[in-house]
């Protein structure tokens, strides 16, 4: 089966492609069937792989599989390779899996919009370029996926083009993250200037032997690496574009959040532990960024009243989680959250744009209410998914994948007390917000009417999302009652194991018990707020403060007046300098002979014989006299 690898990365390429040459001439059920097709059998065919991954190849030895020579110059010779190991595979699989689920929910919910076939081409290519990134065996292929996935956003945020607005959101996302990957292409050529190589596992087993712990170049390097998935993972100071990239149809909000952009920063450190563990002062800055980035996505989500810009923040401040884990080095509990994150956080965008679409494209949660009982299937995933999200204990696959990331942040040899309780903050903050969204969406008075109710292609994806949501968990439950699950023996075949200071069942149920107190305190709390309490449909009247929280910050203004307008001031003042000037007047030379060149051309036959009879007067009395 592993031979096989090559066509779960194919498909959704030749998908794409196909759909783009002639989606203008096939009908739309043909359409749809190819983009959800081709996603579809690459996830068929990675459950094949992975099983076969896991009973052939009991002790994780990675796949690696060569397709052709990509590039041979003076002996630098990347090739068109894949890498699959424990870590490639658990994205892998997120990627087909919840990506299938997604383009079959896509197709109803598309099925009116101008430009279907188009759409489809690109989920296709973002499914694509996502499996490149994460299976490559070289960074020169991984940063290919990586700008492809960028690529594929702006085209995607700004898929209704006609819309101003749209169009923005788009270019924010496109240069926002070219900030973050500016620094990557910088790291990765001071990689391949150390190296002489880009290929990952080369330059992961050279690099101890290298660089000595907390060496300068080990730093710079973890840094700049650190710089892109930023961008990417949408973290502080780099989160600005996320929030604004819901302009996107709600299963592109979906895929970008769950299963391919926004998780890439994840990947790409988890990837290159080996040269963050040689940056300690690196290291510890993901955890802060995380810890940071987590309480600024929840307080901004909890004043928000559009219910796809509460999904944003949350995406934020989940992935701030992650970076947590990853900073104290629980790599293992980063890829279990990173997992069930995609699984209920997908479940809530393909929800939430049920909502919007049953609705009319209605965003604002004061303008719901009562739902409820009028869209039982999408009320009771929702819940489902919310419920995880929040990590009420015992009963969702989020109580297991965050309640690690909590616990890790505390005992890892590299936690603090201070990370613990940031992350205590942010599980409650995260309850408060989640159910705010469930009891103004669904319960209340009824400010609208549903237009119709979902079909089972779109359906079907949340239910099984939803049981996602909450049986996934149960694959992290501990092994003989130690501390390595199920899952970190997978992921540790690749990562290597978590170092934990603080020892003792007893220390680590009462963590458990107060992180679930602390879930459902936040559940308590919106409930005696928000509960089938008379909300008015307008936009709430906010204070200075709910203000500044609804505005993410004011990190967009910060930028806009630090940033942008002393670079827009400076531009205009050189506006007309030298340099202007010598291009300016090479083009009006440039415009001055084209003008006399087209005076000649003036379509009068005596005048082109008399230029033909002069021409040739001149050439023969060169030759004469030459």
């Amino acid at each position: 089966m592993p031979e096989l690898l090559w066509l779960i990365v194919a498909l959704p390429f030749a998908g794409s492609l196909v759909l783009a040459l002639a989606g203008k001439h096939i009908p739309r059920l043909a359409t749809a069937m190819i983009g959800v097709g081709s996603v579809t059998i690459s996830a068929i065919i990675m459950l094949f792989i992975g099983v076969d991954f896991l009973h052939a190849n009991p002790a994780g030895t990675p796949v690696h599989q060569t397709l052709w020579q990509w590039i041979n110059v003076s002996g630098f010779s990347p090739g068109i390779a894949f890498h699959l190991d424990s870590v490639s595979l658990t994205f892998v699989f997120v990627i087909t899996f919840v990506g299938a689920l997604i383009h079959l929910y896509s197709a109803p919910f598309m099925w009116k919009e101008e430009g279907f076939a188009r759409f489809f081409s690109y989920m296709n290519l973002f499914i694509g370029f996502m499996l490149l990134l994460v299976l490559a065996d070289n960074f020169l292929l991984l940063y290919l996926g990586w700008e492809g996935v960028g690529l594929c956003s702006y085209l995607l945020i700004g898929f209704w083009y006609k819309d101003p607005a749209n169009g923005y959101a788009a270019r924010k996302a496109f240069t926002v993250t070219r900030v973050g990957d500016t620094a990557m292409v910088i790291g990765l050529f001071i990689l391949f200037t150390n190296y002489h190589t880009l290929n990952i596992q080369d330059i992961l087993q050279a690099a101890p032997h290298t660089w000595g712990p907390g060496s300068g170049i080990a730093i710079t390097t973890a840094f700049l690496l650190l710089g892109g998935a930023i961008g990417k993972s949408a973290q502080v100071p780099l989160q600005t574009w996320l929030p604004d990239a819901m302009a996107a149809p709600s299963p592109v909000s979906a895929l970008i959040h769950a299963a391919t952009m926004v998780t890439a920063g994840v990947y790409l450190i988890a990837r290159t532990h080996v040269l963050f563990e040689l940056a300690p002062i690196v290291q510890t800055t993901v955890a802060i960024i995380g810890a940071v980035t987590l309480i600024v996505a929840g307080m901004s989500a909890l004043y928000q009243h559009d219910i796809k810009k509460v999904l944003a923040y949350s995406t934020i401040s989940q992935i701030g989680y992650m970076f947590v884990a990853l900073g104290v080095g629980a790599w293992s509990a980063a890829l279990f959250h990173f997992m069930i994150h995609a699984f209920f956080k997908s479940l809530l965008f393909l929800g939430a744009g049920s909502v919007i679409a049953v609705l009319n494209n209605e965003h604002n949660m004061f303008k719901m209410g009562g739902l409820w009982k009028k869209m039982p299937a999408v009320f009771w995933t929702f819940l489902i998914g919310a419920c995880a999200l929040s990590a009420l204990p015992l009963i969702t696959a989020g109580f297991y994948s965050k309640d690690e990331i909590i616990w890790q942040a505390y005992a890892s040899d590299k936690g603090s007390i201070v990370l613990w309780i940031t992350g205590l903050a942010g599980a409650f903050i995260t309850a408060l917000y989640t159910f705010r969204m469930v009891f103004l969406t669904f319960f209340g008075n009824a400010k609208a009417e549903p237009a119709y109710r979902p079909g089972v292609a779109m359906t079907l994806p949340l239910v099984v999302l939803a049981f996602l949501s909450f049986a996934g968990g149960f694959i992290q439950l501990p092994d003989n009652m130690g501390h390595v699950t199920l899952f970190s023996q997978f992921i540790h075949h690749t990562l290597p194991v978590t170092v934990t200071a603080t020892s003792g069942h007893a220390a680590e149920w009462i963590a458990q018990v107060i992180a679930a107190v602390v879930s459902i305190a936040g559940l308590a709390l919106a409930y005696r707020i928000y509960y089938n309490k008379p909300f008015p449909a307008a936009e709430p009247v906010r204070s200075p403060i709910q203000r500044f929280f609804f505005q993410g910050w004011d990190f967009d203004q910060l930028y806009d007046k630090g940033i942008v307008q002393p670079i827009v001031f400076l531009s205009r003042i050189d506006k007309n300098d030298i340099i202007d000037r010598f291009y300016t007047g090479l083009a009006s030379i440039a415009g001055l002979f084209n003008r006399g060149l087209a005076a000649t051309q003036n379509g009068k036959l005596r005048w082109y014989a008399m230029a033909l009879g002069i021409g040739a007067v001149i050439t023969l009395t060169i030759l004469l006299y030459t």
